[in-house]
């Protein structure tokens, strides 16, 4: 554990030391079971609270997820703090009201957790989705210009500007039948890297209509596809 960490485990710390010491101090430790269920229950809006970073989905859209999970802990832990403070100083010797209550607000606080959980997760893969899909059009296209601007025969030239416009004007939409069409392509625009470098122009050639069959295929299967 870095000393971030450690930082940032004294800081949440903070609270519960402050609360256990003015309630020990102040209530001792005779309380009837109402009051130590909502102990319990404070604790427990506290660390859920707490943990929230760890159960959002990493992604691009992380501080968004991030958001509407930390409001959630947030808006719990608040309401069980209150609720359970009002138990403490009410003290009733029947713990039936103060269960009840709890478990009903944490019920509650869940299903919302969980239901947003379920959200993000969706949302997150439908993001990687679109990137990954955008991924095949962008870097191939940026990579085909850089290829482009290293190369002075003009027939190959020519040839490189045709696949540059197939794979720049090809829709960003994709599916798993041309997934691995788009993957050849890439590949196969390093091996156009390597042979423009050993300025082996008859490689180049090769590969470049190799490039053009596959990024073709992988049109047809999209449009197949939609």
């Amino acid at each position: 554990m870095n000393k971030k960490n450690v930082l940032w485990l004294l800081l949440d710390l903070v609270f519960l030391v402050i609360f256990n010491v003015v309630f020990f101090v102040l209530g001792g430790t005779e309380h009837p079971a109402s009051v130590w269920i909502s102990y319990g229950f404070i604790h427990f809006s506290y660390i859920m609270l707490m943990i929230t970073p760890k159960l959002i989905r990493k992604s691009s859209s992380s501080a968004v997820f991030g958001f509407s999970l930390y409001s959630i802990s947030s808006a719990y832990f608040l309401i069980a703090f209150i609720v359970g403070v009002i138990f403490v100083f009410v003290r009733s010797e029947s713990y039936k009201v103060s269960l009840v209550s709890q478990v009903i607000i944490a019920g509650l606080y869940l299903i919302m957790l969980i239901s947003h959980m379920i959200a993000n997760e969706h949302t997150a893969d439908s993001i990687e989705r679109h990137e990954m899909e955008l991924q095949y059009v962008k870097e191939s296209s940026a990579k085909i210009k850089g290829i482009m601007g290293s190369v002075e025969d003009r027939k190959l030239k020519k040839q490189i500007e045709k696949v540059y416009d197939l794979i720049h004007g090809s829709q960003t939409k994709s599916n798993n039948a041309a997934r691995d069409y788009e993957l050849t392509v890439m590949d196969l625009l390093e091996v156009l890297e390597q042979n423009i470098k050993r300025n082996d122009l008859v490689a180049a050639s090769t590969t470049l209509d190799k490039i053009i069959k596959n990024a073709e295929e992988r049109n047809r299967r999209v449009r197949l596809g939609n």
